[in-house]
Formats: structure tokens, sequence, C-alpha cells
């Protein structure tokens, strides 16, 4: 049943139509992207209903503002259930401990992260850059033969999540370091076989760097904002782009777009 058909004869026609669709599930907290100050004489009632409605909720939130700053972070209003922020997210066979407001993490990215994992040969060794709580290093380590997985992540707090759930998985071929991305790298004396720049918006400034790291014949996953008429002619100076894969929308018209890039 969807909360709108759950809360009819509950709320008013008029108010219930400003009932919002978009949310996020992570782990047992349901948090609104987006919640109407006409409904706020509602939260209540509408945040015990979807308690009812849905058993594995646990907490239900309403996102404050948007995700902002370097790491991402997004600041949220509880309205029903427990009054906690910490939960354990599972997606892909694997588990993911962590604070949804003190660590960036993305649920609706779980399809394009074990499609990555799916496109790793076995014996290939893997650098995430970014890597936040770990959930690519996990899920390619749970569906790949890679040899080994390397991440970099500027939070520290997403870095103790991250090391937490290594354990939690079990996998050892899993190696992360904390710092950035542009002072932690150089001093990685390894190359891999794909790296993945999984940032949209400043990914591409971290380029120079990777090709740097990258194997002969090596694939670099870049992630991009891209507007629907620009997809067809992008175009990344220096390599050659052997695949586009839309990974996601993020506003009118605009997608979170993946180029898989080779060096020319």
């Amino acid at each position: 049943m969807k909360i709108k058909d759950f809360l009819a004869g509950k709320i008013n026609k008029n108010d219930l139509l400003k009932m919002p669709g978009s949310y996020n599930i992570i782990g047992d907290i349901l948090i609104f992207n987006a919640f109407p100050p006409e409904l706020n004489k509602h939260k209540k009632l509408i945040g015990n209903s979807i308690l009812k409605l849905f058993k594995n909720i646990k907490v239900v939130s309403i996102k404050k503002e948007k995700v902002s700053g370097r790491l991402r972070l997004q600041k949220l209003s509880i309205i029903a259930g427990n009054k906690r922020t910490f939960t354990i997210h599972k997606e892909n066979g694997i588990m993911l401990k962590l604070d949804v407001e003190k660590c960036y993490f993305s649920p609706r990215q779980s399809t394009e992260r074990l499609r990555i994992a799916r496109l790793v040969k076995p014996g290939s060794k893997v650098l995430v850059a970014f890597s936040g709580i770990a959930p690519f290093p996990l899920v390619i380590a749970k569906h790949s033969k890679a040899s080994d997985i390397y991440g970099i992540e500027l939070s520290k707090l997403a870095h103790k999540y991250a090391l937490e759930n290594i354990k939690l998985n079990k996998f050892n071929n899993i190696h992360l370091y904390q710092g950035d991305v542009k002072k932690v790298l150089p001093k990685l004396d390894t190359k891999f076989t794909y790296i993945l720049l999984p940032l949209p918006k400043s990914a591409d400034t971290y380029l120079t760097l990777a090709k740097k790291h990258l194997k002969k014949n090596g694939t670099i996953f870049l992630y991009k904002f891209l507007h629907e008429d620009k997809i067809k002619t992008a175009k990344i100076p220096g390599f050659k782009i052997i695949r586009k894969t839309i990974a996601g929308h993020y506003s009118p018209r605009v997608y979170r777009v993946c180029l898989e890039l080779k060096l020319l």
C-alpha cells in the first residue's frame, strides 16, 4: 500500500495532494527529501502512519537542507520513531554501518555499484576515490574476484565506519586510507586496473593524478552531472570514452553519468 492511500481519510484531500513521493530508505530510517510546509501540522500523523505501514522502518525523518559541504552531509529532523541517526543498511549482499547525518551515502546507487562490480575482471587492482563508508569497495569485493581494492576517504568518521564495515563483512583484500585523494594517492606505490572517481561535481579535476596510477589498458570510471543535450557529445581530453551509462537523475534533464575512459 502507498503512503497516500494509507493516509486517505485521515488528511484532507488538498493537503494529501501535497504529500511528497520522494524519499530514501537507509537501513531502518526513512528520509523525506522534501516536505511542504503545508504538511507540518500533519507531521506526527504522517510519521506514525509510516511506522505502522512499514514494519521495517523505525525512524521517520525529513531532510532539513540540501546535501552540502565538501563531505556532502545532510541535516535531518526526526518526526516519528527512535531518536537516532545510526543504522545498518543492507544492499547487494553486504552490510553497512553508518550515521546518516554524519556520513554521505546514497542508497539509490546500489544498482550502479553492482554494475561496476560485475565489470571488474579477476585479479584486478581497483582504486575507489572518495570511498566513504566503503559501499563501492565492499560490493566489488563481494561480486568480483579483484585481487586488491583500495579506498581513499577524506572524512575521518566515514573512514572509521568503513573500517568497521570491512570487519563486519569479513573481507581481507580491501585497503583503506584516510585523507585527501590528492595527497594520499601520490604516496601509493601501485598502479590500478580500474580507478573510480564517483564525485560528479569535481571528479574530472582528479584525472591528471589518476592517469599516473592507471595501468596500461586500464579503465577510469568518471562520474559527471550532464544535461541530456550534452551526454551524446561529451568528450574528455586525453581519453577515449568507450561507454556512457546513465547512473541516476540529478535534476530536470540533468543526469548522473558514468563515463568509461581509456587512455588515448
